[in-house]
């Protein structure tokens, strides 16, 4: 037994340091070695670079069946992204098995490094954290890392992945959007890679092809296939660490720079998207549900008494993620005053049903 142990451990060691090894000199390796020439990245998907339309449909028989996606949040175990994530699970399971739906298995991917007390209640991997410092204080650079390792290790029934985040609220069962080897992307209006050609050449290089393949979105919410996936992770995570490096890129996309980081390396492997403007609505600026299937509480909302959004400043009634940082909301938050919009109602709503019903809400 002694010596089981002994072997035991010094595996565990071993594997630790080399991940570790491998990711410091993934960083620190020639840039242009990371990526796949231009070459390669067209043997991928077959379509117009440009506009981002297939040039072969394909025809198959199986229209019928099911293409099931995997969910997969990336979070840390803090209070704030636990209480984001359980909420996000709850709804997930709700619309899970609905009609329409082809939402398949749900992972949410630890990289804390370390379990927590809430992986009986959601399916869990853990990932490790990147090395001490390499974050650069932006710990979400942990997001690509821990996709790679997540990728590399899990058994992943599901072709597609869902890419979702932790202040989703899913509001009605969602199909597989993507198609024709294209994956299926939310625009976002602040990705603007041609405002930012000179910068993105760095990573994007003319060979590479017309910077409008690089498509105006984030790593979510995104559904793509998961061999495609495979190949954009690792290079997504060495965009983002080479990024963060430099200094006029890190000044030029700030907080969204893992975003533009997942956009550069879906164009280097030639994936394209189709972008679908419905895909989410995000309030206070969506006022309508409408035909989204999420909804994203990244913007507080405040309101007076009267309905009037006051955005920018606190309002007599408000709901922020961010006042919940190191605590758990509330059963029951207070509803919105008449005329508020429904988008904010139906997220307050929502939200209460969740904190109601999930056991030991709070502790």
């Amino acid at each position: 037994m002694g010596w089981g142990k002994m072997f035991f451990t010094v595996v565990i060691t071993f594997s630790a340091a080399l991940i570790t090894y491998n990711i410091l000199i993934s960083a620190n390796a020639s840039f242009k070695q990371e990526f796949p020439g231009p070459s390669s990245a067209k043997r991928l998907f077959s379509q117009d670079p440009i506009i981002k339309m297939p040039l072969e449909r394909s025809n198959n028989n199986n229209n019928n069946k099911k293409r099931l996606f995997h969910t997969a949040v990336t979070s840390s175990d803090s209070v704030y992204n636990t209480w984001q994530c359980r909420i996000m699970y709850y709804w997930f399971k709700k619309f899970k098995d609905e009609p329409n739906s082809e939402m398949g298995g749900f992972t949410r991917i630890l990289h804390s490094g370390k379990s927590d007390r809430f992986m009986d209640e959601i399916p869990t991997f853990v990932a490790q954290p990147l090395p001490s410092g390499m974050d650069q204080g932006y710990i979400v650079l942990n997001r690509p890392w821990a996709f790679v390792q997540w990728l590399q290790q899990a058994q992943i029934e599901e072709d597609y992945i869902l890419m979702s985040e932790p202040d989703h609220v899913i509001v009605k069962p969602i199909p597989n959007l993507s198609k024709d080897g294209l994956g299926a992307a939310f625009p976002f209006f602040y990705i603007e890679p041609k405002k930012y050609e000179s910068v993105l050449r760095k990573f994007f290089p003319q060979q590479n092809g017309p910077i409008t393949d690089i498509d105006p979105i984030g790593n979510s919410p995104v559904i793509v296939s998961k061999e495609a996936l495979k190949k954009i992770a690792p290079t997504w995570m060495n965009v983002s660490l080479a990024m963060k490096k430099d200094p006029e890129a890190d000044k030029a996309f700030g907080w969204v720079l893992e975003m533009y980081a997942y956009a550069v390396a879906s164009a280097l492997h030639n994936v394209g998207n189709v972008l679908h403007k419905e895909f989410m609505i995000q309030p206070p600026w969506d006022t309508e549900i409408g035909k989204a299937f999420i909804i994203h509480y990244t913007y507080g909302c405040d309101y007076d008494m009267k309905g009037k959004m006051t955005y920018g400043k606190i309002g007599e009634w408000r709901f922020d993620k961010r006042s919940y940082d190191n605590t758990w909301p509330p059963k029951n938050l207070s509803l919105p005053p008449p005329g508020v919009p429904e988008s904010v109602v139906t997220l307050v709503k929502m939200v209460n049903e969740a904190t109601t019903n999930i056991p030991n809400w709070g502790s």
